[in-house]
């Protein structure tokens, strides 16, 4: 029963579904650090779209980074284009084939049968993973990249009257949309 589970039973379990996920992952035509780069790529906002926060993001080297875009790119599933008035700053972005290529994510399949758990179970998940990652995170000094709507730079309605976002990011100053404030970004601070 899930009530006798040890700590220790629990960390066999969640290194268990890792594994599984990334033999599947193997299996097909990406690697696991491919996968992973696509899915930063669909989740991060317009701030947060560099190979540097992808670097810091996944813990990575640059080397590894520039290897998985490098394959990613020859694969035609990112594109990378200078970040207007950055002279060496690069935008990243999934192209029609890195966005339909996500559809197969080896991580849908464990997403649907978390869905398929029940609101109960799902709450729980989230919470416990929530604080579990939030712990490590904290212990190890890394950052947050949390979602603009839960970091102290967003002010949520804070630009009502502009057409690019209807709230505002202090430390960009630049207008965010709904949309947009869902997503991670790379200079996330909790508030």
């Amino acid at each position: 029963m899930a009530e006798d589970l040890t700590t220790d039973d629990m960390v066999v379990l969640l290194e268990r579904l890792s594994r599984l996920v990334r033999a599947h992952e193997h299996a097909s035509d990406l690697n696991p650090a491919q996968w992973e780069a696509l899915r930063y790529l669909s989740r991060c906002n317009r701030f947060s779209n560099s190979p540097a926060a992808l670097t810091r993001y996944l813990s990575a080297t640059k080397g590894t980074i520039s290897q998985t875009l490098i394959a990613l790119e020859r694969k035609g599933l990112v594109s990378k284009a200078p970040r207007p008035g950055q002279a060496r700053s690069v935008v990243l972005a999934l192209t029609d084939d890195g966005e339909a290529k996500l559809r197969d994510d080896p991580w849908q399949q464990v997403s649907a049968m978390i869905e398929a758990g029940g609101a109960k179970t799902r709450k729980r998940l989230a919470n416990g993973s929530q604080k579990l990652v939030a712990k490590i995170i904290k212990s190890r000094g890394l950052p947050s990249f949390g979602s603009c709507d839960t970091c102290r730079y967003f002010r949520e309605g804070g630009a009502p009257d502009d057409v690019k976002g209807k709230h505002w990011c202090l430390l960009f100053e630049e207008p965010v949309t709904k949309t947009q404030a869902r997503k991670i970004c790379a200079s996330h601070d909790t508030a």
